[in-house]
């Protein structure tokens, strides 16, 4: 079976038919309130009962989220709130269930998923379910909770028999009386099983299977799928269950190529918004801009449809034809067909000089895959012959990719010492990754970092600056701190995303949760979502963090003249 190594965050960066999808996962500790006892009676601080009237508010707009079924917004609701609020079990509580119903749609708008669950047979999903176990139990970072693994199954069951679509689907005639009744016999049920083993796993989601049909009539394969991406949502934030389409979008994402038209979307006020075109890609071509917006897709209407529903529209055989409805940012609209082509996407951008006089040159680094190395090796060697003498490398908004690509990226300018330290449950996800000294690039550096710049974009920068290779200009990182690897399933050629190591700085810190703090901190206006990245204010005369890291290559350089 095939295994690919991420450093990368989940629902991080998803390429799905020539979109990027990125949800950041935002992990915090738990913060207490203290009361103080005063006179024989609690007094509540007025910071706390103002804390309250803000958890309140931000339930209420949550709720208001939830009851639109916009679980995309939910979702990024909870996420925000848990930042500003870390700990807090009721927000967590409603994250869960939104990220549920949020995966649940996911699902349901992937045709693979749809065309591969028509065709699962009872046994097929149980050995499905197997084998994902087996995946689990081998390969995971720490010893697995089982019991939890099933709990996780049961809530995304329930939760999927109070979705409409699903119920739409599978249900359609039967009443809500006997799916309430059902969801509370197999609460009872399954609370009464804890299971201890794989083994005992299988057998608690068999007999919801069984009870599934008994009741309800709903197809056992439907019921043991919940409990397959259950189980895998259950471990972390960062493993997942990979449906055949956004198996192959993972693939491509490692590879550095798609077939699709080359767009970045993002559903934006009910429209699916450009955030970006890609060189040379097909809507490129068309005349295609960042800032337009697909109303049509063959002839169906785009309003209100998610951007996962978009890529199956706009799925199709390399060389097969699409015909689009565009309305341009200043309200033109126009019809075009394009046709569907394999794109390269660029791991490295915007390669130029910043200060010719000095020497001071600037590339963005957008992503970590299989072309990366190679990619810097060109804008190195273009560089170089327009008198690099310094290097400021821009990983903001990098949500990291492959391991094997942040260490050879790392390896160009460091010569001596570890780069990067990964230790899991297996010996055999512990290795240290060591720098070589041939083919070092000397120059001083300086790296670009924010709260996007994620996994592989934090060992980057870590090694840079443990090693004392150069500065660390911008905002803290995100603070992903673990491998993924990436396992094909034998059944409905699915695959399942796993944690299977931690991953530490040269100085032996971990960084999950942490994050890697820059050596100059800069404050930024955060952008707004859906922004087009044209815009988004990097590389831009007007960009902060840009300029302050101009400045420390500056005074590196004169340094090193003395």
């Amino acid at each position: 079976m095939q295994q690919r190594n991420i450093a990368s965050p989940a629902l991080s960066l998803v390429r799905l038919i020539g979109l990027r999808l990125s949800f950041l996962l935002f992990l915090s500790l738990c913060l207490t309130n203290i009361t103080a006892i005063v006179h024989g009676q609690v007094r509540i601080p007025e910071t706390a009962l103002e804390s309250g009237l803000d958890i309140q508010h931000i339930l209420d707009a949550g709720l208001q989220y939830e009851q639109e079924r916009q679980w995309s917004d939910a979702l990024s609701h909870y996420e925000d709130a848990l930042r500003t609020h870390p700990g807090r079990r009721e927000i967590q509580q409603r994250l869960t269930v939104s990220r549920i119903h949020f995966d649940l749609s996911r699902r349901y708008a992937d045709s693979t998923y749809v065309t591969a669950l028509a065709s699962m047979r009872e046994r097929e999903a149980l050995d499905l379910y197997s084998e994902l176990l087996l995946k689990i139990d081998t390969h995971y970072v720490a010893p697995p909770n089982w019991h939890a693994l099933v709990h996780r199954g049961t809530d995304n069951l329930s939760i999927a028999l109070t979705d409409r679509g699903f119920v739409e689907r599978h249900l359609p005639n039967v009443s809500t009386e006997r799916i309430s009744a059902f969801q509370r016999e197999l609460r009872r049920q399954m609370d009464w099983q804890k299971p201890r083993t794989r083994q005992e796993a299988r057998a608690a989601v068999s007999s919801a299977g069984r009870l599934a049909v008994q009741r309800l009539r709903l197809p056992e394969a439907v019921a043991v799928m919940e409990y397959c991406c259950g189980a895998a949502a259950a471990l972390d934030d960062y493993s997942a269950y990979l449906t055949p389409s956004q198996l192959d979008d993972v693939y491509s994402q490692i590879e550095g190529n798609f077939v699709g038209l080359g767009v970045e979307l993002t559903a934006k006020d009910g429209n699916l918004l450009i955030v970006n075109v890609l060189e040379s890609s097909p809507a490129q071509q068309g005349g295609i801009l960042a800032g337009d917006r697909i109303v049509e897709v063959d002839g169906r209407s785009t309003i209100n449809i998610s951007t996962d529903q978009a890529a199956d529209m706009l799925k199709g055989e390399e060389g097969s034809l699409v015909d689009l409805g565009v309305l341009s940012a200043d309200e033109r609209s126009y019809h075009l067909r394009l046709r569907r082509q394999r794109v390269d996407v660029p791991s490295v951008e915007n390669v130029k000089m910043l200060d010719s006089q000095v020497g001071i040159a600037y590339l963005r680094l957008s992503s970590f895959q299989k072309t990366t190395s190679r990619d810097i090796d060109a804008a190195l060697w273009k560089l170089h012959r327009q008198g690099l003498r310094s290097l400021v490398i821009d990983v903001r908004n990098n949500p990291g990719g492959l391991l094997t690509a942040a260490v050879e990226v790392a390896d160009k300018f460091v010569q001596r010492g570890t780069i990067v330290s990964t230790r899991g449950r297996s010996p055999r996800e512990d290795f240290d990754y060591k720098a070589h000294h041939g083919g070092t690039w000397p120059v001083p550096l300086v790296i670009l970092i924010d709260g996007d710049s994620a996994s592989a974009s934090e060992i980057f920068a870590a090694a840079v600056h443990d090693l004392g290779r150069g500065t660390i200009v911008g905002q803290t990182t995100y603070g992903k701190g673990s491998v993924q690897a990436i396992f094909p399933l034998n059944y409905s050629n699915s695959g399942i995303r796993i944690t299977t190591a931690k991953f530490y700085t040269p100085k032996g810190q971990p960084i999950s949760k942490r994050g890697i703090s820059p050596d100059i901190i800069v404050h930024v206006t955060a952008r707004s979502a859906g922004e087009p990245t044209k815009n988004s204010g990097f590389d831009s005369p007007d960009d902060p963090v840009l300029a302050a890291g101009l400045q420390a290559a500056r005074q590196l350089l004169a340094s090193k003249r003395r």
